[in-house]
């Protein structure tokens, strides 16, 4: 457990950075506005496009599909449960609290504790997360919510991501390899991606000011961080996958809400204030929450 503790200290020690820096103003609040547009528009896609076209499809996905799709599904359907019982907008914000994922987080973590190999599974768990979680998220919101929704989802179609996920599908799938002077400008983009988006991460949190009902942040917490790594413990359990596989899945699974679920919060008209709040607490809890669920992941491995 010490050192999943110690790998992981740097990616959360990142995150506390930008926190602090955007707080003492360096270099200017300007300057974290246009970074996150940065990593979302250029330096994300770049690595989501580079991993997948040149990774090995050939094995197939099968089983680590089962424990990623046990696991949202599980917790969104959690979340949806408990949203029942709230008004519609803190019951959307909940839902998102419940089943959404930062894949910042995620992508890093998994380079700190398996190097390129756990990188690379990363990318691919987001490839088959990313557009089934938003759809799925946005139309469930848009039923709750109410009008919205569908240039919402058109508006999904154009995500970055989304279409890097594709492109790099499209590349792999047809065979194309690595494209000289393409693939470089997409390696060393990719490159920067992960401490830049850490750090963007941080400075997004928001300590201050922070409004919401404690029973439904702790509520959106039993679905994120219990509900969703159990059910992909229960699917490894019974299907015995490669055992990197588990663990990408798993931390795919313990990850805390992701900072866009503030953004699509505000545009759906649900309860942004509580959304923050999630975030928040979600992102400081999970330096201890996530370690500890890794641990019990290696424990299952020794058992199966």
């Amino acid at each position: 457990m010490l050192i999943t503790f110690l790998a992981i200290a740097p990616v959360f020690a990142l995150i506390l950075m930008g926190y602090g820096l955007r707080r003492g103003g360096i270099p200017s609040t300007e300057f974290w506005n246009l970074n996150d547009r940065l990593v979302y528009w250029v330096l994300m896609p770049a690595l989501f496009f580079t991993k997948i076209s040149a990774a090995d499809l050939s094995g197939g996905l099968g089983d680590y599909a089962v424990l990623l799709y046990a696991g949202f599904f599980s917790a969104i359907f959690c979340g949806w449960l408990f949203g029942r019982s709230f008004a519609p907008p803190q019951a959307s914000s909940l839902l998102q609290g419940s089943a959404r994922f930062n894949t910042f987080i995620g992508l890093a973590i998994a380079e700190a504790l398996f190097g390129t190999p756990g990188l690379q599974i990363a990318v691919l768990g987001s490839a088959l997360l990313v557009p089934v979680v938003n759809v799925t998220v946005v139309t469930i919101m848009a039923r709750q919510l109410g009008g919205g929704g569908r240039s919402i989802v058109l508006g999904l179609v154009k995500n970055p991501l989304i279409l890097s996920i594709v492109a790099g599908a499209l590349f792999n799938f047809a065979g194309l390899n690595e494209v000289p002077v393409l693939h470089e400008i997409a390696r060393i983009l990719g490159n920067a991606a992960l401490p830049i988006m850490l750090l963007c991460v941080g400075a997004n949190l928001k300590l201050r000011g922070l409004s919401g009902s404690v029973v439904i942040i702790g509520l959106s917490m039993v679905g994120k961080l219990l509900i969703n790594p159990l059910a992909v413990i229960l699917a490894a359990w019974v299907l015995a996958p490669d055992p990197l596989v588990f663990q990408v899945a798993l931390i795919f699974a313990a990850l805390p809400v992701g900072v866009a679920s503030y953004t699509l919060a505000r545009e759906m008209r649900g309860d942004a204030s509580l959304m923050a709040a999630m975030i928040t607490t979600q992102t400081l809890l999970s330096f201890l929450t996530l370690p500890v669920t890794l641990m019990i992941g290696q424990a299952v491995l020794s058992l199966n």
